[in-house]
């Protein structure tokens, strides 16, 4: 018959933080494997948001010289059209039976060869518009290529790194995970809380030289007193990691060997030698 499994909550102090302290321990070696892999998955990200931001350029500005080219058949017909009209006042102007409708026909036509004009200066002004931006389309083209081929070469270094470790990763985080099934929720949640607040991700470390081994201050030796007696979770009053006894957490700490005290001569003594010499 298979043992129960212990609720987490039962567990002695001393288990839940050796509990905590390999969780640790599996935790910092996913985080080296990611250091491992540096700047590239920034890097990669930061490639394809680049290239979503120039095809989308891209797009505008084909959608920009459509647009500016409708304009310019439009523009032309309606030089075709004033063109067409003034050739009509003209004829008529051969059969007018006044002055009064000579100069009203005149007007007219002068009016029709403003628009002429108007018309042939946006259609120049459209033409000059559509040789620059096809020039920006050019040049985001071949950014969009060379990006491609950064984004190509990334990935192909990305998927190598990845591919060495993925086994052990994989290894380590389904570890992980049993090993939080084992840990108290709210422990387990306080732990993960101070991970993310940490420079260098460690929620628990163990006393060295009587400082935190996170933050490196002091500690009291009463605290030290309470870490080492395993009777409940103490933090660091400095920056809130937890703290466990480096003997609880299988750390042998070499011990600083002791200075040989320097003895002085006596002030007597020496000036007895000097009087002698």
């Amino acid at each position: 018959m298979a043992s129960k499994v212990k609720d987490p909550v039962e567990l002695t102090v001393e288990d839940k933080l050796k509990n905590l302290y390999q969780l640790q321990t599996m935790l910092s070696e996913i985080d080296k494997i990611k250091t491992l892999r540096g700047e590239l998955p920034l890097e990669v990200q930061d490639l394809e948001d680049e290239i979503e931001g120039l095809t989308t350029r891209i797009e505008k500005i084909q959608n920009e010289i459509v647009e500016m080219k409708r304009e310019i058949v439009d523009r032309r017909g309606n030089i075709e059209s004033a063109t067409s009209t003034i050739n009509k006042y003209k004829e008529q102007m051969d059969n007018v039976r006044n002055n009064r409708e000579y100069d009203s026909l005149n007007k007219e036509i002068e009016f029709q060869k403003l628009d002429i004009e108007l018309n042939q200066k946006k259609i120049r002004e459209a033409e000059e518009a559509i040789q620059q931006r096809t020039d920006d389309l050019a040049r985001s083209t071949e950014a969009v290529t060379e990006r491609r081929t950064d984004l190509d070469i990334k990935k192909s270094e990305l998927e190598e790194i990845v591919a060495e470790t993925r086994a052990e990763e994989e290894k380590l985080r389904e570890r992980s995970k049993n090993l939080e099934a084992q840990i108290e929720p709210r422990l387990l949640a306080s732990f993960k809380r101070i991970r993310r607040n940490s420079r260098n991700g460690l929620g628990i470390v163990y006393v060295q030289r009587d400082a935190c081994g996170g933050c490196f201050n002091k500690i009291p030796p009463q605290r030290q007193l309470d870490i080492r007696m395993r009777k409940k979770i103490v933090v660091c009053e400095y920056c809130g990691r937890i703290m466990i006894d480096p003997e609880l957490a299988g750390v042998q700490l070499v011990k600083a060997e002791a200075k040989p005290k320097r003895t002085r001569r006596s002030t007597k003594k020496a000036a007895e030698e000097n009087t002698e010499d």
